[in-house]
């Protein structure tokens, strides 16, 4: 599924001609997880209340969410390729009434820890449901942002334990490594520092994130993240650690040839009823 979901963005992006590559590719183990290993989540009832809740912070990574909402039902995976156009539903960064299966709305980055971490107040001290779980993946070039970091210590004074955030730690941003533009450092003390439960997993390994999440939320008395290390543009040879990529998509050829490259078919969603059948 993983590999479905990168193809799919090397399609969108190419079609759209504009767009994010390098993150989205770098996510596509993180967001087959979630949305086919271990959310509660039913595209047949996109508002149910037993589900869980994911939120995109990183909100230019969007492709990689409107492919896995896609092939989970959400909506038509051929509605895929109007991605950016004038009046699509899906925009260059996700809007919460556009879509079933949006939990949020994000394009200024920062925001989307406290969104989650609101969320999983709610739960935890009105609606007292301790079933449900909150899950909300960043960019580590976001976690330069103030406004992180007074979530972060709003969670773990609440001792939000049904918050699991997973950073996508690929060492880039849009003007070159995050090491360079504002040094990172230890990230793991930093969560630790403030209060948070934190695991570092190989974030293009499923199991690995299946066997975090699974540990996750196991911890109940404050939040969880996830350092998930990752690779941006990962699968493109020619994308894989490049910055420039941040904000570039591929050009029609390019995507053709990586795709034949990959031995699949000709671009397009022609695989799709195949997959399903399958």
């Amino acid at each position: 599924m993983a590999e479905t979901l990168r193809a799919s963005v090397m399609h969108m992006l190419a079609e759209a001609r504009s767009g994010h590559s390098a993150g989205p590719l770098g996510m596509a183990e993180i967001l087959a997880s979630l949305y086919f290993g271990c959310m509660k989540h039913d595209p047949d009832d996109p508002a149910w209340e037993g589900r869980d809740v994911f939120m995109l912070s990183n909100g230019h990574t969007a492709p990689i969410l409107y492919a896995a909402l896609a092939h989970a039902g959400y909506f038509p995976v051929e509605e895929l390729t109007s991605l950016r156009q004038f009046g699509s539903r899906l925009q260059g960064h996700p809007e919460r009434v556009s879509l079933p299966g949006l939990e949020s709305t994000s394009g200024p980055l920062g925001e989307g820890l406290s969104q989650a971490a609101g969320y999983a107040y709610v739960l935890k001290k009105l609606h007292r449901n301790p079933h449900r779980f909150v899950y909300v993946v960043m960019g580590d070039g976001e976690l330069n942002e103030g406004n992180v970091w007074e979530a972060a210590m709003f969670a773990a004074k609440n001792g939000l334990g049904q918050l699991i955030g997973i950073v996508d730690r690929n060492y880039i941003q849009i003007d070159g490594a995050t090491e360079s533009v504002m040094p990172l450092g230890d990230l793991r003390a930093k969560w630790e520092a403030f209060g948070w439960h934190v695991l570092e997993v190989n974030g293009h390994s499923v199991t690995a994130l299946l066997d975090a999440v699974q540990t996750a939320q196991a911890v109940v008395d404050r939040p969880t993240m996830i350092l998930a290390h990752t690779i941006p543009g990962k699968g493109v040879d020619f994308m894989e650690y490049d910055f420039r990529w941040h904000g570039k998509p591929p050009s029609p050829a390019e995507r053709d040839a990586w795709r034949s490259a990959q031995g699949l078919e000709p671009a397009g969603f022609d695989h799709v009823a195949a997959e399903k059948e399958q």
